[in-house]
């Protein structure tokens, strides 16, 4: 680990990866969230899924044993839609995505759409047919402008890995010519809407998750300290190359969650 001397006021936490793999719980998360909360250390919950609910993600996360209230969880389907509402209030959007997409939209004012959009917001889609992404490039050869909630290219599945957001966006983006605007990790879109619900600046908010292009980079791009926990997709053996990859390293490296533990009580205490 590197030595910072940035202080720790608040924390954004990856999901999938950094503090559960599907419905398990990594090791060590729930001691770290029951440190952060005994340190009065505020923290969210910073996602690119978009298929589920605040609501859902906090049930999922109770449910392992760790603290999540709705409020806690920023998703890039809750970020991409307030920055519709606010760009573009009361905006027709199409929309390709799953219920955590369609209920954000909604909940933000906006009206779902199939012809006459002014958007087309993107996310995941695991039911996606031909005909779902032709109404799409319609609608953006039409004069529609395209968000999209997250660049990711491959998800972690129960049978490995499968296509994300970002390869249907890529396929949309091929047809019609026209780049979305990005809200997800490693935009700064979602991390603003992420800081401004945990009340803390970025120069005294730490960032932490598993993978180096996204939640590093983002963090990074934020402003924020970044650490990176060696618990899902990046380990010591790859390290170097999602580092080169991404062209960013991490502020400090933990080989696990009870590690980054041990890092910020050492910050605190100084």
């Amino acid at each position: 680990m590197t030595t910072q001397l940035r202080p720790i006021k608040g924390v954004l936490l990856d999901l999938d990866g950094t503090l559960y793999h599907g419905n398990v719980m990594i090791q060590g998360a729930d001691h770290l969230m029951q440190l952060l909360i005994d340190n009065n250390i505020p923290f969210r919950y910073v996602t690119n899924n978009s298929t589920l609910t605040p609501d859902a993600f906090a049930a999922r996360l109770r449910g392992m044993g760790l603290p999540a209230t709705p409020e806690d969880v920023c998703t890039s389907a809750s970020a991409a839609a307030e920055y519709v509402a606010t760009n573009h209030p009361g905006a027709r959007v199409y929309i390709i995505g799953e219920k955590g997409l369609r209920e954000a939209a909604m909940n933000a004012g906006l009206e779902p759409v199939e012809t006459g959009a002014d958007i087309v917001l993107q996310g995941i889609d695991r039911e996606l047919t031909y005909a779902k992404v032709a109404g799409a490039v319609d609608q953006l050869l039409k004069g529609a402008k395209f968000v999209m909630t997250n660049p990711d290219l491959l998800l972690p599945s129960e049978h490995g890995l499968i296509p994300g957001a970002g390869s249907i966006g890529a396929m949309i983006q091929a047809a019609s010519g026209q780049a979305p605007i990005v809200i997800g990790k490693p935009s700064t879109i979602l991390m603003n809407y992420a800081l401004k619900r945990l009340g803390a600046s970025a120069e005294e908010t730490w960032v932490v998750g598993d993978n180096l292009a996204t939640d590093i980079g983002a963090g990074k791009a934020a402003g924020c300290g970044t650490a990176l926990v060696l618990t899902g997709l990046t380990t010591a053996e790859n390290m170097e190359m999602y580092a080169e990859k991404a062209g960013c390293r991490a502020d400090v490296v933990c080989a696990d969650l009870d590690e980054l533990g041990s890092y910020i009580l050492e910050r605190i205490r100084q």
